[in-house]
């Protein structure tokens, strides 16, 4: 069937021409506006500005065309870029390009003035209505370049002339100087002339200009087009009859979407990977709170707001996966358009109705377009908390204008996000609004209750399998933020330089996963089968001592990643033993650094902190056992006491044994735990609302023995079951206070050894495992006459050429010596270089 071009009204009337690519007019349609300086307006069927589109087709071509820039810059380049859009008809596009390239961070310009942010630049658009743009980083160092300074892309919908982008170039070049730039937009309409001229200006600065779009095309206008078009469009004007708006049809209602806290509800402050894979965690279950309020609509339209368009779109992007409503997506704007309800007519209809947001340039019209009749049954509006003002809620306001085509309005309010700059300066938000504000750590004060369960109340609930983790839903809840698409390994060998030369801590990266040979995962499933039972009873004995001391129904909070699978069996057992679903979460503690805060605060604000009860696998010398103590200072209510399998080194005095046995979970890495990573705490990736942060390797789905190791000793619960009554009723009896002998003896090694750093001394099966599959190994100790307990560590320390070296009088099974002054240039204990493996 053969479709009318939405530009022939337009170019019928003034004798426009669009020419270009085969696509071009599949692209674009022809409109009229109210500009002195242009007569006609470029309509995007693709942008979702203007026209209602599907939303996974709108964020598909952005995304398209930030894999072309990735490609182009090859990926070395592209994981240095940053990206910036020009608001506000380019602010979604931008930010899906940045979605292409992946791990580039994303700020687009603003119209909004933010009180307390300083101004990193700004530029001009010279045929827009609106012309002055802003630029706002949080991160003032966001736009700055070094030598190693990365390439700048530049988005937006079109290029016309490309005089908006010789002028942002230029205003950025002489603050920000770099050798590269890429310019990306959906359709190139520049002239011969236009070229050239961008070719003169990148050889004037002495920069590679590349340009990406998706097409090329050119718009030929007659002589008059200006005077001809503004006539027609007050003669159309004049010939339209005023009429009242229809009354409305329903009374709008807000769906509450519990945005995630600390993610910035665009690119006005600037927008990083880790805020996307945030959000990404949270759409799912966003999308899900929206469709159940929609009910039985089966054609949607998520409308956004002016420079609010990419959060809506990837709403709406969701909402496509959840419901099997018919979706559309389009915005609001401030472009005063003619609207004509003719085929050939890009725009046929416009909804008319105050600004609503207290706009730096005062009150004025706004303008919704192909929303009425376009036959929704119901309408998505999102704005942001600072827009959420009486005004929009008004008789003649947007929700009131749309209520009048429609049966079905929902109001999706996302927090504004102000930086932590700005705090104390923001104006104050509108009744009803819920920005959210990040305090700047360097003013930050001891918390008071009331602000911690103000700031738990911002935190984003927990993550949970199988879109986070390889464990069930309700085996863990991870108090983490998801890091699976940010680059975070290093080889070992660097990590262990960088860590030791005191240039990185070692939770800054993570270590590259061992992946284990067939001879390896052959030596875990024998040792899985020999120990089973055995910590099935200590699984027992433990939890059994936890409920009697600490019931009736305590919360377990298992220290990430080692910690979760001694969490998850403890539930396990309390369930099946005793009746009991126990809530079990995973936090991060980190050595030198501390435990999340956060995720403490969030606890606190929904259980009582006195039934929280951190498990851990093993203990070493006792060193995260004193990391919590001193952490919970700050936070009344905690026990500071961990609960752990075995306890070696007399460290606690809550354990299932003081043994040091073979833990399987102590063999593998991510895949016994539910696929995560050990967790990682970095500056610019963890801010002051966020919890700390881990990867989900899904990709190693295929070796993925977790829920294995869980079920292996969960089916022996029963037979260890009247021992494990017995071991209980003995140790609640007993004197169990801790010993610390561990921490003497490993402070004894440091110095027999000549290492002299008890952080280098790794006692106990399950940390000498760690310091073979993560560290640079020295040597390891083993106890004469140590059995099957460390064939696993035997193989390993053959697999890296580390020597084993038996000993007398040892309180563990072995020690793993990690190689004391580290660099990659040092020797091991045979005299040979260190070398990768």
């Amino acid at each position: 069937m053969d479709v009318e071009w939405s530009g022939n009204w337009v170019a019928e009337r003034l004798g426009v021409e669009l020419t270009g690519d085969g696509e071009i007019r599949e692209l674009l349609g022809l409109a009229l506006r109210r500009n002195p300086k242009r007569a006609h307006l470029l309509v995007s069927n693709v942008l979702g500005k203007h026209v209602p589109q599907r939303p996974s087709v709108v964020h598909a071509a952005g995304r398209e065309l930030g894999e072309r820039v990735r490609h182009l810059l090859g990926e070395a380049d592209a994981a240095r870029a940053v990206v910036l859009g020009y608001a506000e008809t380019a602010t979604g596009l931008g930010h899906a390009v940045a979605d292409g390239l992946g791990v580039a961070p994303y700020l687009h310009s603003t119209r909004r003035p933010v009180e307390g942010v300083a101004q990193a630049g700004g530029f001009e658009e010279s045929h827009s209505h609106a012309t002055s743009h802003l630029l706002l980083p949080e991160d003032p160092d966001l736009l700055r370049t070094t030598e190693e300074g990365g390439p700048l892309v530049l988005v937006d919908d079109e290029f016309s002339t490309g005089n908006t982008v010789l002028n942002t170039v230029r205003a950025l070049h002489a603050r920000y100087p770099r050798d590269r730039y890429v310019i990306v937009a959906l359709v190139d309409m520049r002239s011969a002339d236009d070229r050239r001229r961008l070719a003169a200006f990148a050889e004037e600065i002495g920069a590679r200009v590349d340009l990406v779009a998706r097409a090329r095309g050119a718009v030929l206008l007659p002589d008059g087009v200006l005077e001809k078009g503004r006539s027609l469009v007050a003669a159309h004007e004049a010939a339209a009859t005023e009429t009242e708006p229809p009354a409305p049809r329903c009374a709008p209602a807000r769906v509450a979407l519990d945005w995630p806290a600390g993610v910035p509800d665009g690119g006005r402050h600037g927008f990083t990977p880790v805020h996307r894979a945030a959000l990404e965690a949270a759409l799912p279950g966003m999308a899900a709170r929206v469709a159940d309020a929609l009910g039985d609509a089966r054609r949607v339209l998520v409308l956004g707001f002016e420079e609010l368009m990419y959060a809506p779109l990837r709403l709406g992007t969701a909402l496509e996966d959840a419901t099997t409503a018919e979706v559309r997506y389009s915005t609001t704007t401030r472009s005063p358009v003619l609207a004509v309800d003719d085929p050939g007519y890009a725009i046929r209809s416009r909804l008319v109705f105050p600004a609503h947001d207290d706009p730096a340039d005062g009150p004025g019209d706004r303008y919704a377009y192909n929303v009425a009749g376009g036959g929704f049954d119901a309408v998505v509006a999102v704005v942001d908390s600072a827009a959420d003002t009486p005004a929009l809620h008004a008789p003649d306001g947007l929700l009131a204008r749309l209520a009048g085509h429609t049966d079905r309005v929902l109001l999706a309010v996302v927090p504004s996000y102000v930086p932590s700059a700005a705090v104390g300066t923001a104006r104050t938000p509108s009744p009803g609004a819920a920005t959210r504000t990040a305090p700047s750590p360097a003013t930050r004060t001891a918390p008071s209750p009331t602000s911690d369960r103000q700031e738990a109340a911002m935190l984003p609930e927990p993550l949970r399998g199988p879109a986070f983790s390889s464990y069930a839903a309700d085996d863990v809840g991870w108090l983490l933020q998801d890091l699976s698409d940010t680059p975070l390994e290093a080889p070992t060998e660097e990590r262990e330089e960088a860590i030791q030369s005191g240039g990185a801590h070692y939770a800054e990266s993570l270590p590259v996963e061992y992946q284990p040979t067939p001879q390896y995962q052959e030596l875990f499933r024998a040792a899985l089968e020999t120990s089973a039972a055995r910590i099935a009873r200590a699984v027992g004995t433990v939890t059994e001592t936890i409920i009697a001391e600490r019931g009736p129904r305590p919360v377990l909070v298992s220290l990430a990643r080692a910690g979760t699978p001694v969490g998850v069996l403890m539930r396990r057992w309390a369930q099946h033993r005793n009746g009991l679903d126990l809530p079990h979460y995973a936090v991060s503690i980190v050595r030198g650094r501390g435990i999340d805060a956060n995720a403490l605060r969030w606890l606190a604000a929904h259980h009582d902190p006195a039934d929280v009860v951190f498990v851990d696998g093993w203990t070493g010398k006792g060193a995260i056992t004193r990391e919590l103590a001193a952490a919970l200072e700050e936070f009344e209510g905690f026990s500071p006491e961990i609960a752990v399998l075995a306890d070696p080194g007399g460290c606690v005095r809550t354990y299932g044994t003081r043994e040091d046995f073979l833990i399987p979970s102590a063999c593998l890495n991510s895949t016994v735990s539910g696929l995560i990573s050990r967790t990682v705490l970095r500056s610019d990736l963890v801010g002051p609302q966020d919890f700390h942060g881990a990867k989900f390797y899904r990709e190693l789905a295929g070796s993925d023995v977790s829920g294995l190791f869980i079920d292996s000793v969960a089916a022996h619960f029963d037979e260890v079951a009247d021992a494990v009554d017995a071991e209980a009723k003995e140790l609640l009896a007993a004197d169990r206070a801790p010993t610390w002998e561990g921490w003497a003896a490993v402070e004894r090694i440091s110095e027999e050894y000549g290492i002299h750093d008890v952080n280098l001394v790794k006692p106990g099966v399950g940390e000498t495992t760690r310091v073979l599959l993560r560290r640079v190994p020295w040597k390891i100790l083993a106890k004469r006459g140590a059995g099957a307990d460390l064939d696993h560590v035997r193989l390993l320390a053959e697999q890296r050429g580390v020597p084993v070296e038996e000993v007398e009088e040892l309180p563990y099974t072995c020690v793993g010596l990690i190689h004391p002054k580290y660099t990659r240039g040092a020797t091991g204990a045979d005299g040979t270089a260190v070398t990768a493996k």
